[in-house]
């Protein structure tokens, strides 16, 4: 049953890597249209978007390959995430512009980054603690 979990959990990842590069490549670069489709972007959150979507990569790979560094890595990415959404509530209590859906979708990110984080600690880490 491990191996199933940590594969199909492997799997999620990529895609929600991928789709996390596409879109903030293409808010960064402004490709397809889609800084506009953003609106009250913020430039910050994106690029660490961007970062966590690469380190997502590397921890699919750890996670398919059992390696308990895939923990470590999937907490960093979520720490990340976490002083982007503490600056983007800096930003947006200083008077910065930005979108609602900013706030709601770094939440969700956090909390799916630290769901990963937890699937790997407990299939890989605490396993190998034991």
């Amino acid at each position: 049953m491990k191996p199933i979990i940590l594969k199909a959990a492997a799997v999620i990842i990529t895609l929600f890597a991928l789709i996390t590069l596409f879109m903030s490549t293409s808010v960064i670069f402004d490709l397809f249209g889609i800084r506009a489709k953003e609106g009250n972007y913020v430039l910050f959150v994106v690029v660490s978007n961007f970062i966590a979507g690469f380190l997502y990569l590397f921890a699919a790979y750890g996670l398919f390959t059992e390696k308990a560094w895939a923990t470590k890595l999937l907490l960093i990415t979520t720490t990340i995430l976490i002083v982007s959404f503490v600056g983007l509530l800096i930003h947006a209590n200083t008077g910065g512009i930005y979108e609602q859906k900013t706030i709601k979708a770094m939440l969700s990110r956090i909390a799916i980054t630290g769901a990963f984080a937890g699937i790997s600690w407990f299939f890989i880490t605490k396993k190998r603690l034991a």
